[in-house]
């Protein structure tokens, strides 16, 4: 009786969310930074809704100098906790945009599958100029190459994603230099 009550529910979450990418995917050609998103989703994992909530909540990427700041804005910097020679590290700090740190991690875990050429990726990267194709490849196979080695050596998956959202964090920002897109946000 409890799963009958729950297959509604579930169809109708699903039905908005379809509706709200819809939604997204027109009223994102209008905006400022739609190039910006558009590159963004030359990357795998950075499909219309991770790009575009990864651009809204951190506008400019060129403006973090170095990109090590990004790092800091996102809240994926690990807590550090010194006292004389000793320095330990804890866990993700957490601070800054949430909304942006999900959508990464979100992305991330595309990673965790071999590198591939998939058909919705093909089709994304078939409009982006041939320097844009050329990074989002390499930073695909080496970022799966990254995940395997990590989970081999009995690293926890969920750290190993976090680790690939950093690589993310870090090529968003090369893609946003070598294209010199900088709007402000």
């Amino acid at each position: 009786m409890v799963f009958q009550e729950y297959v509604p529910t579930v169809t109708e979450q699903t039905a908005r969310v379809g509706r709200l990418d819809l939604a997204l995917h027109e009223q994102g050609h209008t905006w400022r930074l739609y190039p910006v998103v558009e590159a963004r989703q030359a990357v795998r994992g950075g499909q219309c809704t991770v790009a575009g909530t990864t651009v809204a909540a951190l506008g400019a990427l060129t403006r973090f100098e170095p990109p090590r700041q990004l790092l800091h804005d996102l809240g994926l910097t690990p807590a550090e906790y010194s006292s004389g020679g000793r320095r330990q590290q804890g866990s993700l700090t957490k601070t800054g945009n949430p909304h942006a740190r999900r959508a990464l991690v979100a992305g991330a875990w595309a990673y965790r599958y071999p590198a591939t050429g998939s058909r919705h990726l093909q089709r994304r990267l078939e409009k982006r100029p041939a320097a844009l194709q050329a990074i989002s490849w390499k930073a695909q196979v080496r970022l799966c190459k990254r995940y395997r080695h990590l989970m081999a050596k009995g690293t926890k998956a969920h750290p190993v994603v976090v680790a690939m959202a950093r690589a993310l964090r870090a090529l968003m920002w090369a893609m946003a230099k070598h294209m010199a897109v900088t709007p402000q946000a």
